[in-house]
């Protein structure tokens, strides 16, 4: 529960998204994974992360006051230079345009350059005005070189397939030539409208033959430089061997992939052939990711240089050794298991991801696909085993999972309820406080609110599909300002302040709204009490005032002269303060019975007046009355009784117990001893009645006051009424 001050009722007291980053400072931009940099709304850099430093090649000088970029120089992705105030981020700061990754060549110092992927936006004020702008951008050199590489060697593989030097085609489950390279049709000498497309049984001499063909590849047996004629275009017939396998997607037969080589030419036809598995090897060992071929107990028979990279091992070291070898022991069962699977024929393949163990003692996570190639049979021969480092994507997930999990433990530390709905409006998360606030746990499917029951402020009904939450989803919009009552189980009632505030994605769509819930009950109670309090203080101002004037006139109609009056009004104000003072104290909710006798006797006895009884907590008007009793006693005795010689003590005693009406009730016993012979006045003067007065009409009690001769005894009963808070 948090009170006012710590919860701003206004957005605009709390800070910008610009103003918490540049707030944030150096150590927290350093922990964003990338190159960040902020400019305000000039264009001036006014804060900047490590990782940009080393990105720019130099640290921005704040003397020179820059602009927009901290990069040496830029250009376009074709080599175009690109002044710095004509950059995206200039745009983003200038009309809040945002650049989604958009690539730019930024130059060092040095005369290095990278390609850079930015990503910025602008960063505005709760009004909409923009205060600066954020670049997050990260050196993607290594992809385009990487995409390029791979850009060529699929030319290298479309060259290889359309000029290679041995005839080439690829025939369907069906029989039907779907592709044929230039040697093909070179060596039969058709037009590839005559060829591709037809069945290609229409080419073979021998339909026996080819059916032979057709009937092994469909079971995916390969076929290995076996003889068959061919007609050529201009009626020829060509000795070929036919070299072929079968491409099997989920048992069944998609198509072949055929080399067809022209005997007659023996000595070309070989040559193609070399040149053609020099080509393959190259695409093998060119591949970015670690390729190996295993036999059954997962020893490599054949390795690619990307695999003795990641695996940090030369190809002899891996050649010599299983995949299980440099395996962590934790991940060993069930790459073994699935590979022992694999090869026994209970599945075709898997995928897995493990940890690999290198000699320099680091870790790398790799992802498996490994499959198995077997012969006609069906028997295995060798496994591929296709590695692809992922460690880097892990360490990014497991921050993401780190920043994910901080979150939701500050959400769960906060003490304000905070909960947040999908774009739907269904709740799915919730913390503590949200719960301890709302009186239950939300249940799956609840929508819109925690909370059981919702009123408007003055008590009508608030139905939860016309919340704050449910408008700010419905309307994609901040919802401020507005008060709501929620409704615990238990039938108590929490008003409360709501921030509902619309999720967004990168491309800007609504996902979903987070809302928090800031009790005001204590702001509501303060508010309450204190208008009771002014309430309460006009009624005993003009009470007290009424009580001086009262005092005044009747002190002053029974005193002989000035001197008589002064000091006679003066102790009966005094009399007057003293209880409020102690009631001020106390807050006016109540006051000790003994500690109101102590104040009002010990100024004026000097020890001479004994006390006794319970403890007794007396209302504010009891507490008045009382005090005005005790100094006419007080004052009487000091003049004409006990106190009045020095031998005279006096007892005031109390207990507790039910009056005439069974109400409990305080009676209380005034007894003066050794002080001058009393006589009865011949006259009520106005003591007696003030005491009269306060305690039978204040306080609907009993007073009897009696002037026996060996001193003066009064006898007061008056109902207990237990002390109200706020008086």
């Amino acid at each position: 529960m948090s009170n006012v001050e710590e919860f701003p009722f206004s957005a605009r007291q709390r800070p910008t998204e610009f103003e918490a980053l540049v707030a944030a400072g150096h150590a927290a931009l350093d922990a964003i994974p990338g190159a960040v940099y902020l400019c305000d709304a000039d264009g001036l850099l006014v804060a900047y992360n490590t990782e940009a430093v080393e990105s720019w090649g130099r640290t921005p000088d704040p003397a020179k006051k820059e602009r927009f970029c901290g990069s040496h120089q830029l250009y376009l992705v074709d080599g175009t230079p690109l002044a710095h105030a004509d950059c995206p981020m200039a745009a983003a700061v200038r009309l809040g345009t945002p650049t989604r990754n958009a690539e730019v060549i930024m130059a060092r110092p040095d005369g290095s350059r990278f390609s850079a992927l930015v990503n910025i936006r602008a960063l505005r004020d709760h009004s909409g005005g923009i205060q600066g702008a954020i670049n997050c951008f990260q050196d993607i050199t290594g992809r385009k070189q990487v995409e390029e590489e791979v850009r060529r060697k699929t030319q290298d593989l479309e060259d290889f397939f359309d000029n290679s030097a041995v005839g080439l085609h690829i025939v369907s489950g069906e029989g039907i030539i779907l592709r044929a390279n230039k040697a093909e049709m070179d060596l039969l000498g058709y037009e590839p409208e005559e060829y591709i497309g037809r069945h290609v049984a229409e080419f073979h001499a021998d339909a026996p033959v080819i059916g032979h063909i057709l009937q092994r590849l469909s079971c995916g047996e390969p076929l290995d430089r076996y003889p068959a004629r061919l007609r050529a275009r201009d009626g020829s017939i060509k000795h070929v061997l036919i070299t072929s396998n079968s491409r099997i997607v989920e048992g069944k037969f998609v198509n072949t992939r055929c080399f067809t080589t022209d005997v007659t030419e023996l000595r070309i036809a070989e040559e193609a052939r070399n040149a053609s598995e020099a080509r393959l090897a190259a695409t093998y060992e060119a591949a970015i990711v670690g390729i190996a071929e295993t036999d059954q107990s997962g020893r490599f028979l054949r390795v690619n240089d990307s695999l003795c990279r990641i695996t940090g091992r030369s190809r002899d070291e891996l050649l010599g050794m299983t995949f299980f070898d440099y395996t962590d022991p934790d991940d060993q069962a069930e790459d073994a298991e699935l590979y022992v699977r694999q090869v026994r024929g209970d599945i075709e393949n898997y995928t897995t991801r493990k940890r690999a163990l290198r000699p320099d003692g680091s870790v790398r996570y790799l992802d498996i696909f490994s499959s198995s190639v077997r012969d006609s049979a069906g028997r295995f021969l060798y496994g591929v085993r296709v590695a692809q480092d992922v460690t880097t994507t892990k360490q990014l997930e497991d921050r993401l999972r780190e920043g994910e999990q901080r979150m939701r433990d500050l959400l769960e530390a906060l003490p304000a309820a905070i909960y947040t709905t999908d774009a739907e409006g269904r709740i799915n998360f919730f913390n503590r406080a949200a719960v301890e606030m709302a009186g239950r746990t939300p249940q799956p499917g609840d929508e819109w609110c925690v909370t059981w029951k919702l009123y408007w402020p003055d008590g009508t009904p608030l139905p939860h599909n016309e919340c704050p939450m449910a408008i700010a989803l419905r309307e994609n919009r901040e919802v401020r300002g507005a008060e709501a009552v929620a409704e615990r189980p238990d039938g108590r009632r929490v008003p409360f302040i709501p921030y509902p505030t619309p999720l967004r994605d990168a491309a800007g769509n609504l996902v979903g709204a987070i809302n928090m819930l800031v009790d005001i009950s204590e702001r509501k109670r303060a508010e309450n009490a204190q208008k009771v309090l002014i309430d309460e203080l006009n009624h005993r101002v003009k009470n007290t005032l009424a009580t001086v004037q009262s005092l005044a006139n009747q002190t002053a109609r029974h005193a002989g002269d000035l001197k008589e009056f002064l000091p006679t009004f003066t102790g009966r104000l005094l009399a007057l303060a003293r209880a409020h003072d102690l009631l001020t104290k106390r807050n006016w909710q109540d006051a000790p019975f003994e500690q109101l006798v102590h104040d009002v006797v010990a100024p004026v006895s000097g020890g001479r007046v004994v006390t006794d009884g319970p403890h007794v907590d007396l209302d504010a008007r009891s507490a008045l009355s009382i005090t005005m009793v005790l100094n006419e006693l007080l004052t009487n005795a000091a003049k004409y009784g006990a106190l009045s010689v020095p031998d005279g003590t006096v007892s005031f005693t109390w207990r507790l117990g039910p009056n005439k009406l069974s109400q409990s009730a305080v009676e209380c016993e005034w007894r003066e001893r050794g002080g001058p012979p009393v006589s009865p006045p011949k006259r009520r003067g106005f003591g007696t009645r003030l005491m009269e007065r306060c305690i039978e009409h204040d306080l609907a009690g009993e007073f009897d006051l009696a002037f026996e001769p060996e001193g003066t005894r009064c006898r007061m009963v008056f109902p207990l009424v237990l002390a109200a808070s706020n008086g």
